[in-house]
C-alpha cells in the first residue's frame, strides 16, 4: 500500500492542477500495465490526508475543483499572504474582479449584458479573464447579432478553491434604492 501510496502523492504534488480519481486510475494502470482498483486508490488517499494533517508538514491534501491537491494549511496563511502580495502582477485588477464578479453570478452571459450591469465597456476585463482561463466561451446567445455568452471555467473553481458554483457566497440584498438626481436621501 506504501508504494501505490507514494506514487499517487508524488502525481498529486507534481500536478498543476487539482488531480481527479479517474486520472489518479489511469496513471496508475497504465503504469503498471494493470487495473488498479479505483478502492485501493481512495484507501491511499485517504491515509494521505491523515498523513498530512499531523503538525509535522505546512501543507495537507485538500479536494478542490473536482480533484487532489496539495494545500498549505491555514496557519501559514500570514508569511503566504506577504509572499502573494509581493506578486501582486499576477493579481486581478478592480475591473477584472467585477466583471469575474458578475459572470460567475449571471452566467451564461453576454458581453453586453456585462456592459450594461457595470455601466462602462468590458473588452479589456474580459480578454484578460479569457488569458487567464478564468472565464470561457460558452456558446452563443439566441438574441439579435448572437453574441458571444461567458461563463466560469473549472480554473475559476481552482482558483477560489470551491468544487462548485453553488458553493459561492450568496449576494447581499440591497434594500435601499439608489438615489436619483434631486432627491434627498430618506433618512434626512
Amino acid at each position: 500500500m506504501d508504494f501505490l501510496q507514494n506514487h499517487i502523492e508524488a502525481l498529486v504534488f507534481c500536478s498543476p492542477a487539482p488531480t481527479k480519481l479517474a486520472d489518479l486510475k489511469a496513471c496508475l494502470s497504465e503504469m503498471f500495465n494493470a487495473d488498479v482498483p479505483e478502492e485501493d486508490i481512495t484507501n491511499a488517499l485517504k491515509h494521505l490526508e491523515e498523513k498530512f494533517q499531523t503538525e509535522e508538514y505546512s501543507f495537507q491534501l485538500y479536494k478542490a475543483g473536482g480533484g487532489y491537491q496539495f494545500l498549505t494549511k491555514p496557519a501559514y496563511q500570514a508569511s503566504i499572504g506577504i509572499m502573494l502580495k509581493q506578486q501582486s502582477k499576477k493579481r486581478l485588477s478592480i475591473s477584472a474582479m467585477e466583471t469575474l464578479s458578475i459572470i460567475a453570478y449571471k452566467q451564461p452571459i453576454s458581453k453586453p449584458e456585462v456592459e450594461n450591469i457595470r455601466g462602462v465597456n468590458c473588452d479589456y476585463a474580459i480578454q484578460k479573464l479569457l488569458d487567464k482561463g478564468l472565464i470561457e466561451i460558452q456558446g452563443k446567445a439566441e438574441t439579435i447579432g448572437r453574441p458571444m455568452l461567458y461563463g466560469t471555467s473549472p480554473k475559476f473553481m481552482e482558483y477560489f478553491g470551491i468544487n462548485d458554483i453553488n458553493e459561492l457566497p450568496t449576494p447581499k440584498d440591497f434594500s435601499n434604492e439608489v438615489n436619483t438626481i434631486g432627491e434627498a436621501p430618506e433618512n434626512q
